[in-house]
This record gives structure tokens, C-alpha cells and sequence, in this order.
């Protein structure tokens, strides 16, 4: 399959704004990413004037086999399997990480920013744990130059 998005970034809702940060650097080096924030009018529920916490709150309502919940699976996944990379931004769910873990067993390469809770030995998935926005963005400086291919 071929790579439509160079990044899938996952997170988790209620660090929307962190997130939203990271894809403007994403943006600022036009290296391609799928982040599930920038679907949120797609999703099928809420509204924008709802806070982050509110609209994961309406979320966590809905039968986990509603067409809603299905379809935000289904788009997820297919731009997962068709990124080359992921990024986990820190602090993230339970779905990121899980997201974290197919990326690592469709063989794509995994990163992450920010700290982590706890040491964890499958924290290793990730061949970098980015401390921050300015480690990041010298990553992505270096990787949309092809240095780090």
C-alpha cells in the first residue's frame, strides 16, 4: 500500500490544543500527516463551540457500535494504515497508545513528544521520545530535507 501521509499523529482529544501545535509544525515544514483533531467536523457529533472535555465527554456517550463510532474508527485506521510513521503526542489515552501498537505491528516507524507517566518497557516502541516542541521541529527540519529517510 502506498503512503498517503508521511505521519499519523495520535493523541488524545482533551490535548487538543498540544496537538494542534505539533500540526502547525507539521504544517510549517509541509511534511504530510493525518491527525484525527483536524476530522473533528466529520465525526458526526458536537459542534465547535463545545471545550475539548465537553465534546470527549458526548463521545464517551455513544454506543461503541453506532455508525458514528464505527466510521471514526474505519477513516482512523485506513489513514494509520497508510501513513508511513506515527507520532504519539504525550499525555495520550488508551486508544492512542493502542494506536501506537498497530502502527508498531504494521512495521511503521513510531515516535512520540512529551513525558511520559511511568517508565514502561514497551515505551520502546518509539525510536525517539521527543522531550519538545523545538526537538521536534528539528526532527521534522531534518526530515522534510531527506536526511532522515
Amino acid at each position: 500500500m502506498k503512503n498517503k501521509y508521511e505521519f499519523f499523529i495520535a493523541g488524545r482529544s482533551r490535548n487538543k490544543e498540544n496537538i494542534l501545535k505539533i500540526c502547525d509544525l507539521f504544517d510549517k515544514y509541509k511534511v504530510s500527516y493525518y491527525c484525527f483533531i483536524k476530522q473533528q467536523d466529520n465525526w458526526g457529533f458536537g459542534n465547535n463551540n463545545q471545550t475539548p472535555e465537553e465534546r470527549q465527554q458526548e463521545f464517551e456517550k455513544l454506543n461503541l457500535k453506532s455508525d458514528i463510532v464505527l466510521n471514526i474508527f474505519k477513516q482512523d485506521m485506513e489513514a494509520e494504515k497508510s501513513s508511513k510513521n506515527l507520532l504519539l503526542v504525550l499525555p495520550a489515552g488508551k486508544a492512542a497508545h493502542i494506536e501506537s501498537g498497530v502502527a508498531y505491528g504494521l512495521g511503521k516507524k513510531c515516535y512520540a513528544i512529551g513525558e511520559y507517566e511511568a517508565t514502561d518497557s514497551l515505551y520502546n516502541i518509539f525510536e525517539k521520545i521527543f522531550t519538545d516542541e523545538v526537538e521536534l521541529e528539528k526532527f521534522l527540519k531534518e526530515y522534510n530535507t531527506g536526511e532522515m529517510e
